[in-house]
C-alpha cells in the first residue's frame, strides 16, 4: 500500500517528509474484520420504543367506531341525534366545568408581569415549591420546599418516581383495574408489572392477601391510586392502614397517586396516605389538573414523605437528576401558583363536587335499573365502573365488542375495562352535562333491552 506523503514545513528538527500509513480497505481493514460500522442502512426503533404500549390507545384505535375521535365526534352517527358520550380524563371537554375566574386571572397576571418568560430550575422555582409545601403541610405529614419536586403534570411525576425507585429487571405492584399509564411507563423502562386485584364487591378495596403474595426480593415499589381511576373508589382510613401495614412488613416504598385527592364526595373522606404512617417512605403525586380543572396547564408535583430517612439523600438527589433530563413545568403556571392556591374561592370546589356527586348518583341509579348491568357506586374522582353480566349478552364475546356495538348502534361511547386489564366491565365518565348523561343512560337501556337474553335457569329474574 502506498503511504500518503505529507510535507512538513517550518521546523528543521523534524524530517522533511513524514510517512503516514492510512489503511483504506484491504485485508487488514476493520470493516473486513467486522469491527466497524457496516456500510448499509440499518435503522431500528429502540427497545424503549418497542416496549412502550398504551392499552387504551391500542384497544380504542382498533375498535370499529367509524371516525370516532377523542373530541367527541363520530361520523357517521348511527343515532339520529348524534354522539352523546365521550370517555376521557379531561373534565373541560364539554365546557360545563370551567375553572374559576380567579385561576384564569392569576395566569393573566403572571403573564403580564413579564417575570416568568425564562428557564426555571428543573425542579421548579423555590417560591413555587414553598407554596406547595405550605399548602399540603400538616402535623401528621410535615413538608418543606426540599420535599417538593414540580413536574409537567402528574404523569411526569409518576414517571420520575418509577425511574428513581426501580431498575430494569425489578418489579412494581399495580392495581387491577388501574390507570394504564403505570404499565406503559414501567414496561418501557424494562420494569416488570405485577397486578394486584381490587374487589368490586367491597367497593374496590385491595385484596390484601393477594397483594402481599406478589412481593419478592425484586419488588421496587407499590402503587396505590386513591381515589381511583377508573373505579371512582375512595379507601377508608382503616383500609389504608392495612395497606401500610403490608408495606411496612415487606419494606416496600409506596408511590401514592393522589391526583383525585380533592375530588371526593361529601359522604366520604380522603385520607392522604402519608398522614397515616411515619414508618413507610412515600412519594405522593398530585397536580393542578383535576382540583382546578386545568389538565392542559401541566403542573404536577411529587411530595417526598420520609420521616425515618429511609430514602436518604440518594432518592432526593436521584429525583433532581432525573428532572434535569428535560426541564419541567410551565414557568407561567408556576408564577400564577400562589394566587391559584390562595385566591380560588371555596364555592368553586363545592360546586364542582356537588355536580359530580349529583351526576354519579343519577348515572348509578339509571344504570342499576337496566337488566344485565351492575354498576359500582363511586365515592369520588370522575368515573363509575359498570359490570356487564355477559351471560345475558351471549352475542358479545367481551366488553370490547359490547362497547363497540354500543357506539355503532346508539352513538354512546364508554371505555371497555379491558383497557384497565379488567374485562367485562366498562367505565363511564361523570363530567358530562346532566342532560347528556340522561340521554346516554336512556340509549344504553335501549341497547341492553334489545340484546338482553335470559340466562339458562334464570327465568324468574327475567320476569321481574
Amino acid at each position: 500500500m502506498d503511504p500518503y506523503m505529507i510535507q512538513m514545513n517550518g521546523n528543521s528538527n523534524l524530517p522533511s517528509v513524514l510517512d503516514v500509513h492510512v489503511n483504506i480497505g484491504g485485508k487488514n481493514s476493520k470493516q473486513e474484520k467486522g469491527k466497524g460500522r457496516k456500510a448499509r442502512w440499518s435503522v431500528r426503533p429502540s427497545d424503549m420504543a418497542n416496549n412502550t404500549f398504551n392499552p387504551i390507545r391500542t384497544i380504542v384505535d382498533n375498535m370499529k367506531l367509524g371516525t370516532l375521535d377523542w373530541g367527541g365526534h363520530c361520523t357517521p352517527h348511527p343515532h339520529p341525534h348524534g354522539l352523546v358520550g365521550k370517555d376521557g380524563r379531561d373534565p373541560t371537554v364539554f365546557g360545563n366545568l370551567p375553572t374559576d375566574p380567579e385561576v384564569t386571572q392569576a395566569m393573566k397576571d403572571a403573564l403580564d408581569s413579564g417575570k416568568y418568560n425564562g428557564y426555571a430550575p428543573s425542579i421548579g422555582y423555590l417560591s413555587s415549591r414553598e407554596e406547595i409545601a405550605s399548602y399540603y403541610h400538616c402535623p401528621e405529614a410535615p413538608l418543606e420546599a426540599k420535599d417538593v419536586i414540580l413536574t409537567s403534570g402528574c404523569s411526569q411525576a409518576i414517571e420520575l418516581c418509577l425511574a428513581v425507585l426501580a431498575n430494569p429487571g425489578q418489579n412494581i405492584l399495580v392495581p387491577r383495574p388501574g390507570f394504564s399509564l403505570y404499565r406503559t411507563l414501567a414496561e418501557s423502562m424494562g420494569i416488570e408489572v405485577k397486578l394486584y386485584n381490587l374487589l368490586p364487591e367491597k367497593s374496590w378495596e385491595i385484596d390484601l392477601k393477594q397483594l402481599e403474595s406478589l412481593i419478592d426480593e425484586k419488588t421496587a415499589c407499590l402503587i396505590v391510586n386513591n381515589p381511583s381511576n377508573p373505579c371512582g373508589s375512595v379507601f377508608s382510613k382503616n383500609h389504608l392502614q392495612k395497606i401500610l401495614a403490608v408495606a411496612a412488613r415487606q419494606c416496600v416504598p409506596i408511590l401514592a397517586d393522589e391526583i383525585y385527592g380533592d375530588m371526593v364526595f361529601s359522604d366520604s373522606k380522603f385520607e392522604p396516605l402519608a398522614t397515616l404512617s411515619s414508618n413507610v417512605p412515600i412519594l405522593s403525586c398530585g397536580g393542578l389538573a383535576k382540583r382546578w380543572l386545568v389538565p392542559g396547564w401541566r403542573l404536577g408535583w411529587i411530595l417526598i414523605h420520609d420521616r425515618k430517612d429511609i430514602f436518604g439523600n440518594e432518592i432526593r438527589d436521584g429525583l433532581v437528576k432525573l428532572s434535569q433530563r428535560i426541564l419541567g413545568p410551565c414557568t407561567i403556571v408556576q408564577g400564577a401558583l400562589k394566587s391559584i392556591l390562595h385566591r380560588t374561592p371555596q364555592e368553586f370546589y363545592h360546586n364542582t363536587l356537588s355536580f359530580l356527586k349529583s351526576n354519579a348518583d343519577l348515572c348509578y341509579g339509571a344504570l342499576a335499573a337496566i337488566p344485565g348491568l351492575r354498576p359500582v357506586r363511586p365515592s369520588g374522582a370522575m368515573y363509575l365502573m359498570v359490570e356487564i353480566e355477559m351471560e345475558h349478552f351471549p352475542e358479545f364475546e367481551n366488553d370490547v365488542e359490547f362497547t363497540e356495538r354500543l357506539v355503532a348502534e346508539q352513538s354512546v361511547h364508554c371505555l371497555p375495562a379491558t383497557c384497565f386489564e379488567y374485562p367485562n366491565f366498562f367505565r363511564v365518565v361523570i363530567t358530562v352535562p346532566e342532560v347528556m348523561m340522561l340521554e346516554a343512560c336512556s340509549r344504553i337501556q335501549e341497547f341492553c333491552e334489545k340484546h338482553y337474553h335470559c340466562a339458562e335457569g334464570s327465568q324468574e329474574e327475567c320476569d321481574k
